[in-house]
């Protein structure tokens, strides 16, 4: 897959999936930005931190309506 296709794929996506994604992704992108800093951090430590933050009101609606499914 090229870059082409990967943009593509990520336009047709639905909104609250691309939050969600981007939702998900916050840990790891914290974790690597820290590290550039020399100020490392674990990923695991950055996850427990945003457990405890609120998400946004459309990602709440999109875990529990996924919960409910399960």
């Amino acid at each position: 897959m090229n870059y082409l296709e990967s943009i593509r794929q990520w336009q047709a996506l639905p909104p609250e999936r691309k939050l969600q994604l981007r939702w998900e992704a916050i840990p790891l992108d914290v974790a690597q930005s820290m590290a550039f800093e020399r100020e490392p951090v674990s990923v695991e430590t950055i996850r427990g931190i945003l457990a405890q933050i609120e998400p946004p009101a459309m990602l709440k609606r999109l875990l529990a309506s996924s919960a409910t499914a399960s």
